[in-house]
């Protein structure tokens, strides 16, 4: 049975909606926070205002104090949407991987070749994030940046055990299948299709943070688009391999 939001982008599609007009909601599991975050405009504010902060401070630096203050707002008016920073970053995660599959089905879903459909999901994986217009108080750019930088923070942890259990990370790890499904449909055979799409989706992550930070530690060269290629070459390559 189809999930929901594959359900909605194929009635989106069969409606002939351009990308530039969708109106997506996404939806996040209730555990992750104590009001819905996108209930209220103080809300949302806190969700956007966070994304700024984490990235311009670091997770470490970044407290709901301060967080406070630049909404103008308590403290406590922060905690009565999360219990901690650590479950806001997992819930920015979980938002960040449920854009990606709303992006990923839609990109994928009228492809007849497995081959191209691969493809594209390679590069939506890979390529540099840009802004979405369809969601007005998420900078994607800035996300996308905390979760190279700092997403591994929320499951390094003790807990993970017991997080992964409540689901905490389902939409990471149902990205992974999604695309892990498409090497297995152009090769069957392929032993380790979750490692290498996990293998490619956190290279690549590194791979655009030694680009900022520590350049002589990959290949990247403006406007060649390397790090998608490299990835792309490592995936077929692998596959025509088995």
């Amino acid at each position: 049975m189809l999930n929901p939001l594959t359900l909605i982008v194929i009635l989106l599609y069969l409606q002939s909606i351009t990308m530039e007009n969708l109106q997506i909601h996404i939806t996040i599991s209730s555990d992750l926070y104590t009001k819905n975050p996108e209930s209220s405009v103080l809300g949302q504010k806190i969700v956007s205002k966070s994304i700024e902060m984490i990235d311009a401070l670091g997770f470490e630096d970044f407290t709901f104090k301060k967080l406070g203050q630049e909404i103008g707002s308590n403290e406590s008016s922060v905690y009565r949407y999360f219990d901690s920073k650590h479950t806001l970053l997992v819930y920015l995660i979980n938002w960040y991987w449920s854009w990606i599959e709303y992006k990923l089905v839609f990109a994928t879903l009228n492809v007849p070749s497995a081959h191209d459909r691969l493809t594209q999901a390679i590069v939506l994986l890979t390529a540099e994030v840009t802004e979405d217009n369809a969601f007005s108080y998420i900078n994607e750019v800035l996300l996308n940046k905390i979760i190279i930088s700092e997403s591994s923070k929320a499951y390094h942890t003790k807990a993970i055990d017991s997080e992964n259990q409540k689901g905490y990370y389902k939409t990471y790890k149902r990205v992974v299948q999604r695309v892990s499904d498409l090497v297995t449909e152009i090769n069957p055979n392929y032993e380790f299709p979750h490692m290498l799409i996990s293998t490619v989706i956190e290279g690549a992550h590194h791979q655009r943070y030694f680009s900022k930070h520590l350049p002589s530690l990959t290949d990247f060269v403006e406007g060649k688009n390397n790090i998608v290629r490299f990835y792309t070459d490592l995936v077929f390559n692998t596959l025509s391999e088995q």
